[in-house]
């Protein structure tokens, strides 16, 4: 059992970086966007800043937390004996599904691209976007979409 648990850590810690943060790229459209018109206009970079967007978890969360947990809780009942690796038992479960969380809520960070953009019409708009690629202050660039589901190229 004890040569198991460095295994099965892993394998937690593996599927808790699972977020599929793909569409969140400038480069990457949505299936439902396919074969669709797409407005584009352009502008001008006039700021830019480094962010990091949090990816959402496909399963809320449970990966890491659950996972976190069984380890934790399994790495506690190796300790003590009776009554006191209970305790160290669920205290273990409780550790680990907090560091499991962190893990998984750390696995799940993209870094991306804030762009104030301003538009040929003059007006200013924020693009928040994955940063799969380099952009510069001043750079034209094309602005594809509209709404909520506007994507930055270069031009």
């Amino acid at each position: 059992m004890k040569r198991f648990l460095p295994v099965l850590a892993l394998g937690v810690l593996t599927l808790a970086g699972c977020a599929n943060t793909a569409p969140m790229g400038g480069d990457v459209y949505r299936g439902s966007q396919a074969q669709t018109s797409q407005t584009v206009t352009f502008g001008t970079i006039t700021a830019l800043r480094q962010v990091q967007i949090q990816a959402d978890s496909r399963l809320g969360g449970a990966i890491g937390t659950g996972g976190g947990a069984v380890i934790g809780g399994l790495l506690g009942s190796q300790v003590g004996g009776g009554s006191g690796r209970q305790l160290a038992t669920v205290a273990g479960a409780l550790g680990g599904a907090v560091a499991g969380t962190a893990v998984e809520e750390s696995a799940n960070r993209v870094r991306a691209w804030e762009m104030e953009i301003r538009r040929d019409d003059g007006q200013n708009i924020v693009v928040v976007q994955k940063a799969d690629r380099q952009f510069q202050t001043g750079q034209r660039v094309r602005m594809i979409g509209s709404g909520a589901n506007i994507s930055v190229a270069p031009y």
